[in-house]
């Protein structure tokens, strides 16, 4: 019997820090949160202070009852959640459900039962068991604020949408005015009016040397050149006029290194560096976080990932140092270690994002990484390392040319000394312009007009709009990446080319909420909200009164929109895809599973078209396979349906038989030695089953792995939760190895990297 149960969230965060901890210690995951709120009605009860109901998520009983039995069975229990508002709730939950006390009930709140890291190491995890603390109900309250909140909103809004626009649509708080930032974005890229203007540009010599000037006055004035006429104009005034330089400036400029990387920076540069959504990012991120095995041994290589605050522990600065003085040189270290600033309510208890030990170097552990693994943990690495040396020191140079009535300038930028550039590069090349003195002539080589046309303003990337939600004070470390893809999941922006558009559905829904519910929608309403949880999470506001202040003024609201708001008939979206069959121009439809293109001319043409992400169409490629159709012999193809692949006779409708593809997944029937394979069930359910059946009927509901219960002899499997996170375990009923637990089991089938 182990002396201590410590209970995580991540069935991988629990195989790392087990490695850290003796015999007196056993280490369980709650595979994330085991309490919320009830899908199926409010469960909130508005009258009683706002009191919440809360219910074991579904599927987790079972794993509560094994969790309380272990529970019973040590002498404390230490909850290791993530050191955030969420790990904080999750440990909530868990000392309530073990210690059997009622929600808002506990006698023991004071208990030491608290365990907190910022890395998953040897010494981080061994000294924070050694210093438990009580669970800090504030920021639990916080997070059941949040929670609330969006509830309250979600709950009641989306009812009023299905009444008025669509079924099965919904609305949230946050996402509701990321939605409209996008919209009105749009709306500005769609109303901006093109303007001409014209720009010159000489090229010059000066001792053979070529290098570049742009016109930047004219008789004094700035050069604003409206059309062709004008600039025909200041051409026709340059003949024959000699280039003299008439002023040179030199100015010396220091460039400092950006801090290590909070959550948005990272997900900005990731997006920007590697073309990385920020899902893929985060969940990049969380395994870095959470172990990755290196040799016998599964360590977290980055700090915790969510994280708003720019603050370095001491010890790692002085690691980053030595680090740099060594492989550098001491004129690449600052003479005291780099301290930035904290801005606005930061948690700054967290530090920045950075490796748990600078000497594991990128190319140290690229053997133990994926290749999407390595370039995140390289951009990591260097922007925490790069944020520890001397600043970059820069000489600019200015030539200002008179010709005439103009007046050109030419500019230059060379790197004196590179400090943290020598790391962390810069994408901006060099400019070098020739040594000129003041007074000298320079030699026109050509003059090259240009027109253009003003652009509109850019449409929001992930970067950009993480950034501009960051700068609002709109969403918080743990809630960018949510933002985001739900108003991409719920077809209110589509993403084209790297940037977000609102859909007709989503600008239909961001009008009547503005008109409605401009409190909502409303920037600084929402930012202060952000500050309001803030204060519930320091102790300085009541969460009561939060709630109370934001839900009195919506029920008016929504009272008042349910009798004004009229039916809305929402427009199609007219695509560029032409209709082969009857030539109409196909429109985007929102279906069960997401958008599609339909034909307009529905009865009569019923075609519809597939469509990616972006809303292109997917190109339909008929794929043979080897199979023989027993019904008319013709060779069968592969088919898409809604459950995967499977195979299909060419000649349907004539002949409608179709067959199931079994996926051999590389481990062997424990009974017969045929080959394991993946099958779909008549509702699209995934088994695994034998390729001998039905002279052999081994079956598996999850995923079979090599490894072998030592009990019963059946293969263990494997199965991975929505969270991603992945639990081994026999599923035999039957045996007593049917316990989820993590345990390692090397899968049969190649781990393909993604990238």
């Amino acid at each position: 019997m182990s002396k201590y149960l410590v209970v995580v969230e991540s069935p991988t965060k629990a195989k790392s820090i087990s490695k850290f901890l003796g015999k007196n210690y056993k280490v369980m995951s709650s595979m994330g949160h085991v309490r919320d709120l009830p899908k199926s009605k409010l469960g909130i009860d508005v009258e009683d202070n706002f009191k919440p109901h809360y219910i074991t998520i579904r599927g987790k009983g079972e794993l509560l009852k094994e969790l309380k039995k272990n529970a019973k069975d040590a002498e404390k229990v230490l909850y290791a959640a993530d050191p955030d508002r969420e790990g904080e709730a999750i440990a909530w939950h868990l000392k309530q459900y073990l210690e059997g006390n009622k929600d808002g009930e506990d006698p023991n709140a004071d208990a030491l039962c608290r365990v907190e890291f910022n890395e998953i190491t040897k010494d981080a995890v061994q000294k924070a068991v050694k210093q438990p603390r009580a669970i800090d109900i504030n920021r639990v309250l916080a997070q059941q604020s949040r929670r609330e909140l969006d509830r309250l909103a979600g709950y009641k809004l989306s009812p009023l949408l299905w009444k008025k626009v669509r079924k099965g649509l919904s609305a949230g708080r946050v996402q509701s005015v990321a939605v409209r930032l996008i919209c009105e974005k749009q709306k500005e890229i769609d109303d901006f009016i093109p303007v001409e203007y014209w720009s010159l540009e000489g090229d010059f010599l000066h001792e053979q040397e070529e290098f570049q000037a742009k016109l930047l006055k004219v008789q004094d004035k700035k050069a604003e050149i409206a059309n062709e006429e004008q600039m025909n104009e200041i051409l026709k005034s340059l003949e024959g006029v000699s280039y003299q330089v008439i002023s040179v400036q030199k100015k010396q400029k220091k460039k400092t290194p950006s801090p290590a990387f909070t959550t948005s920076s990272m997900l900005q540069e990731a997006n920007q560096k590697l073309g990385y959504t920020s899902k893929r990012t985060m969940q990049l991120a969380q395994q870095l976080f959470e172990g990755v095995s290196i040799g016998s041994t599964a360590v977290g290589i980055i700090t915790y990932m969510r994280t708003d605050s720019v603050r370095i522990a001491p010890v790692a600065q002085e690691e980053a140092r030595e680090y740099v003085s060594e492989h550098y040189g001491k004129e690449y270290c600052p003479e005291q270690p780099r301290i930035f600033e904290k801005k606005g309510h930061i948690q700054n208890a967290h530090e920045a994002i950075r490796p748990t030990s600078v000497q594991r170097t990128p190319a140290s552990m690229k053997q133990y990484l994926t290749q999407p693994q390595y370039r995140l943990y390289k951009l990591i690495w260097e922007r925490f390392v790069a944020s520890q040396m001397a600043d970059a020191q820069v000489e600019n140079t200015a030539y200002d040319i008179q010709a005439g009535e103009c007046l050109f300038r030419a500019n230059g930028t060379v790197v004196t000394f590179p400090g943290y550039m020598k790391l962390y590069k810069n994408d901006k090349k060099e400019n070098v312009l020739p040594d000129i003195k003041e007074g000298e002539l320079v030699t026109l080589k050509k003059l090259r007009p240009e027109q253009h046309f003003t652009q509109p303003p850019a449409a929001y990337t992930e970067a950009s709009l993480t950034k501009t939600l960051e700068k609002l004070g709109i969403g918080r470390p743990s809630t960018y990446v949510t933002i985001i893809e739900t108003i991409v999941s719920r077809g209110y922006v589509s993403r084209r080319d790297k940037t977000f558009h609102p859909t007709e559905l989503g600008i239909v829904v961001n009008d009547l909420l503005m008109e409605y519910f401009p409190d909502i929608l409303n920037v600084e309403f929402t930012a202060r909200l952000e500050d309001e949880l803030d204060k519930v999470e320091d102790g300085s506001e009541s969460w009561q009164q939060v709630l109370a202040d934001f839900y009195g003024p919506f029920s008016e609201r929504l009272a008042k929109a349910e009798e004004a708001i009229g039916e809305i008939e929402l427009k199609d979206e007219v695509s560029d895809v032409i209709c082969e069959n009857c030539g109409r121009h196909m429109v985007y439809k929102m279906g069960r599973y997401g958008r599609f293109l339909a034909c307009p001319g529905y009865p009569e043409c019923r075609n519809v078209k597939s469509v990616d992400k972006d809303g292109n169409v997917e190109e339909k490629v008929i794929e043979e396979s080897d199979i023989i159709c027993e019904k008319c012999g013709s060779r069968m193809v592969v088919k898409k349906g809604r459950y995967g692949k499977f195979l299909a006779c060419p000649n349907y409708p004539e002949c409608k038989n179709i067959k199931s593809i079994d996926e051999e997944i590389g481990v062997p029937c424990e009974k017969c030695g045929g080959q394991l394979v993946k099958k779909r069930g008549k509702r699209g359910k995934v088994f695994y089953g034998c390729q001998n059946y039905p002279d052999c009927q081994t079956v598996y509901w999850n995923l079979p792995v090599e490894q072998l219960c030592p009990e019963c002899g059946r293969h263990m499997v494997e199965k991975t939760n929505k969270n991603g996170e992945t639990t081994v375990y026999c599923e035999n009923k039957e045996c007593p190895g049917n316990v989820k637990k993590a345990a390692e089991g090397k899968r049969g089938r190649k781990q393909v990297s993604e990238e």
